[in-house]
């Protein structure tokens, strides 16, 4: 209802500042709701990998991103080295960030 009232110049009462502060405030529920169910799981996953990386060891078996397994050979700052099938001169430097899973020797 956008028309003025005659004489008076304002628009006729519909929606008070209590109906636009409990809009707000369900709007704001709703954010935080979506922020509660999806970003708080991704950070709980980032967190897990980046635990895994830091407790990776030489001679861990690990699962790339593309889906090959090794055996980690050498650990730098931020790369490794993975060993991957019987050929022992295959060995190939990647980016810690590549490995989606860790298995240490000895569990199965």
């Amino acid at each position: 209802m956008g028309i003025l009232l005659e004489g008076t110049g304002q628009a006729p009462a519909g929606m008070g500042l209590g109906g636009l502060i409990g809009t707000f405030a369900i709007y704001g529920v709703i954010i935080f709701a979506m922020w509660f169910f999806l970003m708080r799981p991704q950070k709980k996953e980032q967190k897990r990998v980046a635990a895994m990386i830091s407790a990776l060891e030489t001679g861990d078996c690990v699962m790339t991103t593309s889906g090959f397994y090794g055996i980690v050979i050498d650990i730098t700052d931020d790369t490794v080295i993975v060993e991957f099938g019987n050929n022992k001169n295959c060995r190939i430097p990647m980016d810690k960030a590549a490995i989606s899973r860790v298995e240490k020797p000895g569990e199965n």
